[in-house]
């Protein structure tokens, strides 16, 4: 099959899992795009009043960056074949959830990536998901399974 598989990575960016996934796709030379929204954090919380102009009120600073990230975060999971969404551990990421309301709605299949204790708070998520991982690397493992039918090698 000589189709790129564009793979949204949504959610949490305060670790390295976009990379330990970027990694494993390299390293399988598996024919994929890997996309994702703004991580840099300062970036996607100011972006809307760096380039319309400042906000005294924060509600409108944060809504101008919001508006701007949606259009980014719409585009890319509408063109994904598959969305990983990543729930970390320390911050709640109602973004991410919704990201996988949107995949959802949207028909793209997601693969949700969170530790055991988020289990139960994200039991109608994982319900909607097409699998649930542990570590990134099992997201790997599944990417090449659905590309090529490879089996993990461990």
């Amino acid at each position: 099959m000589s189709m790129v598989w564009t793979v949204y990575l949504s959610g949490e960016i305060h670790s390295d899992w976009r990379e330990r996934i970027e990694t494993g796709v390299k390293a399988l030379d598996l024919p994929v795009e890997l996309v994702a929204p703004i991580t840099v954090h300062e970036d996607s919380d100011d972006c809307g009043v760096a380039i319309f102009g400042p906000e005294d009120n924060k509600f409108w600073h944060d809504r101008k960056g919001a508006q701007l990230n949606a259009m980014r975060t719409k585009s890319l999971l509408a063109g994904a074949d598959i969305a990983i969404i990543r729930f970390g551990e320390k911050y709640k990421q109602w973004n991410a959830a919704f990201d996988a309301g949107q995949a959802a709605a949207l028909g793209i299949p997601y693969i949700t990536l969170h530790p055991t204790e988020h289990d139960h708070a994200l039991k109608e998520v994982d319900a909607a998901a097409n699998g649930v991982a542990r570590e990134p690397e099992q997201v790997v493992d599944a990417l090449a399974y659905i590309i090529r039918g490879d089996m993990p090698k461990s």
